[in-house]
């Protein structure tokens, strides 16, 4: 008995001619390499299907060349040959690739004062498309900081001020009796409010690059705002955090501007949007402040 054919539906002509944007497969569970660590990733993957006689696309084709980010280090060129490869086995029916890669990206961070270290998760997207010949990468990043209001850190101030008169009015002013007064609670009755901040970039890369600059980025913007949130910690730790809270205080509008010029500053960045958002713990909404660069109208 002669073994049957296999049917190939996906060959078929459409009911229904009509060309599509994008027709794939999301949330593919993969490894990917990076900075020598095997990272668990999801991938999107697709391709246009420009052909609208046809009726679908070959999917288990794209799911196949995407072995290729299992073994080599993730750069703008490994992702240019794994969409090349999509549209290769796609000849005659589509004429765009895309790829996006979903990864939490874990790096030690040292304390600020103490030998201690942690670990920290940073969230990226990374999406390459491919169409007629021109390619282009882009990343999105969460990083995470703290966040002190100038305004409460200005009112904080003149309240400690006012209590300052109050205890001294009508005593001599002593070294020692000031110095205890700035170590209690009398003293210091009132402090600034601060909150978990984000910042959420994102960055589109030069072509000519031979890697992906996500570290370099993660510590520019880090080093911009002065406050990224801390893992590991002792006291001494905790309290050099207080002061570079203290030292960088910031409203949403000033996070944003400092990210801004940080960021145009990065080696291989042709372009970026970026959104700060300040989860209040005074008022019961965000406060949020957008920016861009190189990047066309909103």
């Amino acid at each position: 008995m002669n073994a049957l054919t296999l049917p190939d539906i996906a060959a078929q002509a459409s009911r229904q001619a009509l060309p599509l944007d994008w027709v794939g497969m999301c949330g593919i569970a993969l490894p990917v390499v990076f900075d020598g660590q095997r990272i668990s990733a999801r991938a999107d993957a697709g391709v246009s299907l420009d052909d609208g006689q046809a009726r679908g696309i070959h999917m288990s084709r794209l799911y196949l060349a995407l072995e290729m980010l299992e073994q080599q280090t993730l750069s703008p060129a490994l992702l240019r040959e794994v969409l090349q490869r999509f549209l290769d086995s796609h000849t005659g029916l589509s004429n765009a690739a895309s790829l996006r890669i979903h990864l939490d990206l874990l790096l030690k961070r040292p304390a600020l004062v103490s030998p201690l270290a942690g670990w920290k998760t940073y969230p990226v997207v990374i999406e390459a498309r491919l169409e007629n010949a021109m390619f282009h990468v882009e990343l999105k990043i969460d990083v995470v900081y703290s966040s002190t209001c100038p305004c409460s850190a200005a009112l904080s101030r003149q309240l400690i001020q006012q209590q300052f008169v109050d205890d001294f009015a009508q005593k001599p002013l002593h070294h020692a009796d000031v110095l205890a007064w700035l170590g209690s609670t009398q003293g210091i009755l009132a402090t600034p409010h601060s909150q978990r901040s984000t910042a959420r970039l994102h960055l589109r890369l030069g072509d000519y690059l031979d890697g992906l600059p996500l570290i370099a980025l993660i510590n520019d913007a880090e080093a911009a705002l002065g406050t990224a949130v801390q893992t590991a910690v002792k006291r001494a730790d905790e309290q050099a955090f207080a002061l570079a809270n203290g030292q960088n205080l910031m409203f949403c509008e000033d996070a944003a501007r400092r990210l801004h010029l940080a960021l145009k500053r990065s080696p291989g960045v042709n372009g970026f949007r970026l959104r700060v958002t300040h989860a209040e713990s005074l008022h019961a909404h965000d406060a949020v402040a957008e920016s861009r660069w190189n990047w066309g109208a909103a």
